[in-house]
């Protein structure tokens, strides 16, 4: 082949000119040569090998049947002692009758006087109960403590005589004992008239009264 193109390539050289049959002989020679190197680069592929099959086996597991329930329990039969009857007991005797009481037209030397009845006891006395300030009352209105007696520290206790009526309303207040400053004075006055009292009681009634009623100013 080699020689082919040699000769085809001085009959060129001789022509000088393109001639179309040589070209198409040239493309055929390096096609067929470019075939034959692909056939000489494809890898051989080796030959097919049996696969053996292995033989596969199932097996399957079957389960016993569940065994049957028991059989229900039979009730048992209730069985009732037998009760026993106590003998009928006899009715009771009505006692017999009291006899009627003698009673006689004339005392007899042995008969001897019913003492007389005692005269009833008198009531019992009510305890005599002196008037008081009441407790809650005198806490919700305390005596205010003037602010200029504060700031100076001065204190004391100033005794008042409050009159009240019988319901524990006050009439009157009035210092029975100064505290030595008018201000406290005036400020345990004011306190009191706020106030509400407990009444005297005698013989269970309710009085108009007097009570004494010491205010304390302390810091």
């Amino acid at each position: 082949m080699t020689e082919d193109l040699a000769h085809i390539e001085k009959n060129d050289n001789r022509d000088g000119g393109l001639s179309w049959p040589r070209i198409a002989g040239f493309s055929f020679a390096i096609a067929l040569h470019a075939a034959a190197l692909l056939m000489l680069l494809a890898p051989l592929s080796p030959p097919a090998q049996d696969v053996e099959k292995d033989d596969v086996v199932s097996v399957t597991f079957i389960e016993p049947p569940p065994p049957p329930p028991p059989p229900p329990e039979q009730p048992k039969p209730l069985t009732t002692p037998p009760k026993t009857l106590s003998p009928p007991r006899p009715s009771p005797i009505p006692p017999p009758p009291d006899d009627p009481p003698v009673v006689l037209s004339e005392s007899r030397a042995v008969d001897v006087a019913a003492p007389p009845p005692s005269p009833p006891s008198p009531p019992a006395s009510v305890p005599d109960i002196g008037s008081s300030v009441d407790a809650s009352s005198r806490a919700m209105n305390p005596p205010k403590y003037p602010p200029e007696e504060m700031r100076r520290g001065i204190q004391g206790t100033t005794v008042l005589i409050v009159s009240i009526d019988s319901s524990g309303g006050v009439l009157d207040v009035e210092v029975e004992r100064s505290s030595g400053n008018r201000n406290l004075d005036r400020a345990a006055i004011t306190a009191a008239k706020r106030w509400r009292f407990n009444p005297e009681v005698r013989n269970g009634q309710k009085i108009a009264s007097r009570v004494r009623v010491p205010v304390e100013f302390k810091m």
